[in-house]
C-alpha cells in the first residue's frame, strides 16, 4: 500500500503542475490587462484559484481517458494510472470534483462569464481535444482553443465582458501554441506512432507539411503579437520587444522546418517557452 506522501505526489502528478501553473499565469496576465481601473488583489487570487482547480481537473480527466495510450509511451508510462498506482474510479472522482469545484467557485466569487468560459475550456479539452488525438492530426488545432481561453477568462474576471482585448489575447495564445506543440509532437513522434495517436508529424512522414505549418503560424503570430499596442493594452516598449521576440520565434521555426531534426525541434520548444512569459511580462508592464 502506498504511503500518504506517495499518494499525495501521485495526485499532484495527475494535475500536471507545470501546465496548470502556465494556465494560471496566462489567466493572471489576462486579468491584469483587463483591469483598466486597477486590479483588485483578492479578486485576482479568487480567479487564479478557481482557474487552477479547473485546469487541475481537466488534466486529471485527460489522463483518465488516455491511460491506455500513456501506457505505450516511454515518457508517460510511469504516470499514476498506467503504472497502476491509482484506480480509474478514483481519478474520475478527483478530476470531475476539481473541475466542478473550480467552476462553481468562479461562479460564486468572480462572475458567471468567467465560470462559463471555465466550463467551456474544461469541456473542449476533455471531450473534444482528448478523444480527437486518437483519430486526427487536427487535434492540435482543436486543443489550441481551450489552451488560448485562460487569458480570456482573466479578462472576463476583471471586466465581465469579452471586448477586443480579450480576443487579441486569445489570438496570441492560439497562434503561439501551434509551433510549440508541433515541436513537441516532432520530438516524440515515434512514441505517438506507437501509441496510435496520429499527430501531424506522425502522418507527415517527411516533415515538410509540419515545417510549413510551424512557419505559417509563427509568421501569423508576429503581426498579431503587435496588436496590444494598437488597441491600447501596451505601449511602444512592448511593441519593440514583441517584434524582437516574434522574429526570434519565427527564425527558430524556419530552422526547425528546414532541418527537420529532433535537435531543431527542441530548440524551437525552448524558444517557445521563453517567448511567452517574456511577452506577457512586457505586455503587463504597461510600457
Amino acid at each position: 500500500m502506498a504511503s500518504p506522501v506517495a499518494l499525495v505526489l501521485d495526485v499532484v502528478e495527475l494535475t500536471k503542475p507545470r501546465i496548470t501553473f502556465m494556465v494560471v499565469v496566462t489567466t493572471a496576465a489576462g486579468y491584469l490587462l483587463g483591469a483598466a481601473h486597477g486590479a483588485h488583489l483578492i479578486e485576482l487570487l479568487h480567479t487564479m484559484l478557481g482557474t487552477a482547480l479547473v485546469a487541475a481537473g481537466a488534466s486529471a480527466l485527460n489522463q483518465l481517458l488516455e491511460r491506455d495510450t500513456d501506457a505505450r509511451m516511454e515518457r508517460t508510462r510511469n504516470r499514476p494510472l498506467p503504472a497502476g498506482r491509482l484506480e480509474p474510479a478514483t481519478v474520475l472522482v478527483i478530476g470531475a470534483g476539481l473541475g466542478l469545484l473550480g467552476t462553481v467557485y468562479l461562479a460564486a466569487v468572480v462572475n458567471g462569464l468567467t465560470a462559463g468560459l471555465a466550463a467551456l475550456t474544461l469541456g473542449l479539452y476533455v471531450l473534444a481535444y482528448t478523444p480527437l488525438k486518437r483519430v486526427s492530426s487536427l487535434c492540435t488545432i482543436v486543443g489550441a482553443i481551450p489552451g488560448a481561453l485562460p487569458p480570456v477568462m482573466g479578462w472576463a474576471a476583471a471586466r465581465d465582458d469579452l471586448s477586443a482585448g480579450a480576443w487579441v489575447l486569445f489570438a496570441i495564445l492560439f497562434l503561439w501554441q501551434m509551433p510549440h506543440f508541433l515541436a513537441i509532437a516532432w520530438m516524440y513522434r515515434d512514441e505517438y506512432r506507437l501509441a496510435g495517436q496520429p499527430m501531424l508529424p506522425v502522418v507527415d512522414v517527411d516533415g515538410a507539411g509540419t515545417g510549413r505549418q510551424i512557419v505559417l503560424y509563427a509568421l501569423a503570430l508576429l503581426p498579431v503579437s503587435l496588436l496590444p499596442s494598437v488597441v491600447g493594452l501596451s505601449g511602444p516598449a512592448y511593441f519593440a520587444g514583441a517584434l524582437v521576440l516574434g522574429i526570434a520565434y519565427l527564425a527558430a521555426g524556419v530552422y526547425a522546418a528546414r532541418e527537420r531534426t529532433i535537435d531543431a525541434a527542441r530548440l524551437l520548444l525552448r524558444v517557445s517557452v521563453v517567448y511567452l512569459p517574456v511577452l506577457l511580462g512586457l505586455m503587463t508592464s504597461g510600457y
